[in-house]
């Protein structure tokens, strides 16, 4: 019998948090519609730098 392992890739959970948590920081210390937005784009950044740079290489 062959068994192989089914990897699924979840990188995409991080980058929805990234965004997620960007989104509201921004508009909880702004309250601006355009800083939520920048906010979001950060938190983007900030979690592909995490994928690419902290977690790159290990295994679950």
């Amino acid at each position: 019998m062959n068994t192989e392992e089914s990897t699924q890739s979840f990188d995409w959970v991080y980058y929805v948090l990234g965004i997620v948590a960007g989104i509201l920081i921004a508009a909880s210390v702004t309250g601006s519609v355009l800083s939520s937005i920048a906010g979001g784009i950060v938190g983007l950044i900030i979690s592909a730098l995490f994928l690419n740079k902290i977690v790159k290489g290990r295994t679950y």
